[in-house]
Parts: structure tokens; sequence; C-alpha cells
């Protein structure tokens, strides 16, 4: 009868669902992230060179 209670406390705990849950939502946070980098790569690294020669002839 014990195993029983204790099998059913266990599938009735949420707190790990919730950790995965979060882990999840940071995930694809993460992969939005990655892939907007990948997508503007181009236009970045045209902004930063532009700052870059600006600084340059500034100096």
């Amino acid at each position: 009868m014990k195993k029983r209670t204790l099998m059913t406390r266990f599938l009735a705990d949420q707190r790990g669902a919730t950790a995965i849950e979060y882990t999840l939502i940071l995930s694809l946070m993460f992969l939005v992230i990655l892939a907007s980098l990948t997508v503007f790569s181009d236009n970045i690294k045209a902004m930063f060179q532009a700052v870059s020669t600006a600084i340059t002839k500034a100096s």
C-alpha cells in the first residue's frame, strides 16, 4: 500500500514540469536570437565596419 501512495505522490508532483517548461522557453529564445544573428550577420558586420572606419578617420 505504501508503494502505491509513493507512486501517486511522485506522479502528482509538478515541480519538475515547471523547470522543464522554463528550460524549453529559454532554449527557444536562444534559437530565435541565434537565427536572428545569422540572418542579419552581414548587416551587423557592415555596421561595425562603418563605425570602425569613422572612428579611424576621426583620430
